[in-house]
């Protein structure tokens, strides 16, 4: 089981084929639109367009498992996301990141990065994984981890020169 093995859907409930993202950069992210992290998604359009020519994507899953955050479907949060962030990189299909019907993307994440102390849970909205080119994750960031500090983690990925 690969992460592009993975089947997931848009926000639209289209399918969203991960095999074509096969040799780029990602961060994926689970996300909610009542969350005091909320604004974060000013910042993943950010780091988005700095360094999607370079091959590099956000994928936005929201979530709706912790506080009750995201009580809106998919495409309303997508629409939400649009309006109030002007955010263009994909919005996933709505998920639970968490138990027995975790979606098996977010079970694949967990495995490979777990979290403190071993820990593999998600504890809340915004935590973030980097994935690496070849599909495997690199580094799993806490939701209290500014987008904007990952660009070193994220040029390195890439292999560009760190700008800063």
């Amino acid at each position: 089981m690969t992460l592009y093995s993975q089947d997931c859907y848009t926000n639209r409930m289209e399918p969203f084929n991960l095999r074509a993202l096969r040799g780029q950069v990602l961060l994926i992210v689970n996300v909610a639109s009542r969350c005091g992290y909320t604004p974060q998604l000013e910042e993943l359009e950010w780091l988005y367009r700095r360094y999607r020519d370079q091959g590099f994507t956000v994928l936005a899953f929201p979530c709706n498992q912790f506080g009750r955050q995201t009580p809106e479907s998919a495409e309303g949060f997508g629409a939400f996301c649009a309006r109030e962030y002007r955010v263009s990189f994909p919005i996933m299909e709505k998920v639970r990141v968490n138990g027995r019907e975790a979606h098996p993307l977010f079970t694949l994440l967990r495995r490979q990065a777990p979290g403190v102390l071993g820990s593999t849970p998600i504890k809340w909205n915004f935590t973030k994984f980097l994935v690496g080119r070849d599909g495997h994750v690199i580094r799993r960031f806490s939701p209290r981890v500014s987008p904007r500090r990952l660009t070193a983690d994220i040029e390195r990925a890439l292999d560009i020169p760190f700008s800063a």
